[in-house]
C-alpha cells in the first residue's frame, strides 16, 4: 500500500505542520484529489493524493509538525482493519489499536470552516477551533472570531485581584492580568529567524542616498489618471515603480544580481525581485520572475495578486523562491528610514522609507519638494562599496527621470 509522505512544498522547507484533513479514514480517495493542508514556513498549502484507492489509515493528527519524507497517511484497499462506515453497529468487534499517533482526526474539526490564518493563530493559542463560533460568510471562522475567542478565554482566567478594594499593591508586584504570555512560534517566523540567523554571518554594509521624489509621485499620478477607465486595471504604486526602475539597473549591474556560491560567485541568469509581505504572524517574499523584462502595468498587477495570495497563504512554491534581489518598503508606515537584513542567497536589499515634504535644491533653487530615503544593503563578500555604489547611484537617476523607466 502506497504511503502519503510530507512533501517537501519549498526550498527552505524541512518540516511542515498537517494542518487539517480533509479526507477520513475509508473514504475513497482519487489521484489529484486534496487529502490535507500543510502548513510550510511559507505558507498554508493543499497536499494532493498520488494515488487512487482508500485512505486506509491516517497517522498523523492536525496540529502535528513532520519532518519531510515522513508517512502521514497510508492509501491502499479496504481491509479488516480499515475503519467502518459511520452506520456500522456499536456492538462490532473492536479494532486493532494502534499508536495514539495514528488516530484520525475528528470528523467535527475536519468539518469545520475556517481560513488558513484562523487555525494557526487558534493553535498559537491553544484553543480548539471547532469550538469558536464563526461570523465569515456561510458560518466560517475567520481571524476576528479566533482574536476574540482568546480575549474572552484570557478575560475568564485572569484571576481576581486579592488584596481588599482601594489597597495600594505591594511594592515591586505585579498588577493583575500582567503576567507574561509565552507565544508559541509558528512555522513561518521559526523559519524567518532560522534564515535571519544565516544572513547576519555575512557581512553587511550600509549606503543610503536621497531622492527627489516629486517626478516620481508625478508619473505615478498620471499614470494612474490615464488607467482609471480601464477594467481591472490595478494602481500603479511607488513600489511598483521601484520594482521597474531596480530591474533596469540590476540588468544594467549584474554582479549587484548575484549571489555568494562559498568559493565563487554565481551571477544570476534572470531578474527576480521579492517584495516583503508583512502577515500577522511573519514575513513572506512573494517575487516577480523576469522583472526586467515586464512594463509598469504587468508588474503592479502582478505584484498586487502576489500580495493578496501571500496574505491569504495561497502561494505556490515558485511564487516565493528564486528572487535575485528584494525590495523592504516601510514608506506606507511612515518610516523615514531603516536597514533591512539580506535575504540569503541574495547579495543585496533595498530599504525604502517614506515620501516627505521638505526643501530641495533644484537648478540651483531651493524649492519645495518630496524627498524619498533608499538604504541599499549589501553582502561585502559578493561586492565592494564603489560597485555598489554605482548601482544605487543609476537607480536613483532612473527614480528622478522615471520617464526612463517607461521607454
Amino acid at each position: 500500500m502506497p504511503d502519503v509522505r510530507m512533501p517537501r512544498l519549498s526550498d527552505t522547507m524541512t518540516e511542515g505542520i498537517l494542518s487539517q484533513w480533509l479526507k477520513h479514514e475509508g473514504e475513497q480517495v482519487s489521484r489529484g484529489d486534496v487529502l490535507a493542508e500543510i502548513e510550510t514556513d511559507k505558507a498554508t498549502m493543499e497536499l494532493e493524493a498520488d494515488d487512487s484507492g482508500v485512505l486506509t489509515r491516517i497517522l498523523v493528527e492536525p496540529g502535528t509538525t513532520v519532518p519531510i519524507g515522513q508517512p502521514i497517511a497510508v492509501i491502499g484497499e479496504p481491509d479488516a482493519t480499515a475503519p467502518q462506515a459511520a452506520a456500522a453497529p456499536a456492538a462490532a468487534a473492536p479494532q486493532p489499536t494502534r499508536p495514539p499517533a495514528a488516530a484520525p482526526a475528528a470528523p467535527r474539526s475536519a468539518e469545520v470552516r475556517t481560513s488558513p490564518l484562523a487555525r494557526a493563530i487558534a493553535r498559537e493559542h491553544g484553543l480548539d477551533i471547532a469550538t469558536i463560533t464563526g461570523t465569515g460568510p456561510g458560518g466560517r471562522i475567520v481571524r476576528a472570531d479566533v482574536q476574540d475567542a482568546v480575549a474572552a478565554r484570557d478575560r475568564a482566567t485572569t484571576p481576581a485581584p486579592t488584596a481588599p478594594a482601594g489597597s495600594p499593591a505591594p511594592a515591586g508586584s505585579a498588577a493583575p492580568g500582567s503576567a507574561d504570555t509565552e507565544v508559541r512560534l509558528n512555522s513561518i517566523r521559526r523559519i524567518t529567524a532560522q534564515r535571519l540567523t544565516e544572513s547576519a554571518a555575512a557581512p553587511h554594509f550600509y549606503l543610503t542616498s536621497v531622492v527627489d521624489a516629486q517626478p516620481l509621485l508625478a508619473l505615478r499620478s498620471e499614470l494612474n489618471t490615464q488607467l482609471a477607465g480601464a477594467t481591472g486595471a490595478p494602481r500603479i504604486s511607488v513600489t511598483d515603480l521601484l520594482v521597474c526602475a531596480c530591474a533596469i539597473a540590476l540588468r544594467a549591474h549584474p554582479g549587484v544580481n548575484s549571489s555568494w556560491a562559498g568559493d565563487h560567485l554565481v551571477q544570476r541568469g534572470q531578474v527576480n525581485i521579492g517584495l516583503a509581505v508583512a502577515l500577522p504572524d511573519g514575513l513572506i517574499v512573494p517575487v516577480i520572475r523576469d522583472a526586467d523584462r515586464k512594463g509598469v502595468r504587468a508588474i503592479a498587477s502582478e505584484a498586487h495578486a502576489l500580495s493578496d495570495r501571500a496574505r491569504a497563504g495561497k502561494l505556490t512554491p515558485e511564487e516565493f523562491s528564486g528572487g535575485t534581489f528584494t525590495i523592504s518598503n516601510l514608506g506606507m508606515y511612515g518610516v523615514d528610514h531603516f536597514t533591512a537584513v539580506i535575504n540569503p542567497p541574495e547579495a543585496a536589499i533595498l530599504a525604502v522609507g517614506a515620501a516627505r515634504d521638505e526643501p530641495v535644491v533644484r537648478d540651483g533653487e531651493l524649492v519645495a519638494g518630496t524627498t524619498m530615503k533608499l538604504t541599499l544593503t549589501i553582502d561585502h563578500r559578493v561586492l565592494d562599496g564603489a560597485a555598489a555604489a554605482a548601482f544605487l547611484r543609476d537607480l536613483v537617476g532612473l527614480l528622478e527621470q522615471p520617464l526612463r523607466i517607461l521607454a
